[in-house]
């Protein structure tokens, strides 16, 4: 919101920016992701190393093999997700500047590779597993989404390399295409 009157505190202000992202971190929603996130870490944890344990030596190849690969998959998000939720936590509690919030999440992957659905086998799974799994997708596409909003923009400019994000992504990408074939802008 910006050059617009805004209450805060029973105060009118004018020309403010308001941050999604600073927000966001101070609300209950943001605890509420953050419980969320460490609950399924702990959940993962516990499942891996009791009931998944005992079922993954039940398995036969390639289900065995498979169950190796997407419980590394699903700890190596997990770890994402959770490095994610500490880095917003560290930053809200002022334990960490915007700036080494900014360089420790450019660390991070937040991409969604290997949904369930492509996944050769994934039904051959022990059904704990696979509920994991779903769920960590589930997080990781809340995170995803709130880490594109919480960005700042002049940010999100620089690690995309130079590639700008502005107001008007359609009007862009048909400037683009007027100059490609020579035309004018539409």
């Amino acid at each position: 919101m910006s050059n617009e009157l805004l209450t805060i505190g029973g105060r009118a202000k004018s020309g403010v920016t308001i941050s999604f992202g600073d927000l966001f971190q101070a609300s209950e929603q943001f605890d509420q992701v953050f419980k969320e996130g460490m609950q399924l870490v702990e959940q993962t944890a516990a499942y891996l190393d009791g009931p998944g344990r005992r079922e993954a030596k039940a398995l036969q190849p390639p289900a065995s093999v498979l169950y190796a690969t997407e419980s590394m998959r699903l700890t190596t998000r997990l770890l994402d997700l959770a490095s994610w939720l500490l880095i917003r936590r560290a930053l809200k509690e002022g334990e960490i500047s915007a700036e080494e919030a900014r360089k420790k999440r450019q660390r991070l992957k937040l991409q969604a590779l290997g949904r369930p659905s492509h996944i050769k086998g994934f039904t051959d799974l022990p059904q704990g597993l696979r509920d994991l799994v779903e769920a960590s997708f589930k997080l990781q596409d809340r995170i995803a989404q709130l880490d594109r909003a919480m960005q700042d923009p002049a940010a999100g400019a620089a690690e995309s390399q130079g590639v700008t994000h502005n107001a008007n992504p359609v009007g862009d990408q048909m400037s683009l295409l007027a100059a490609a074939f020579g035309g004018k802008p539409i």
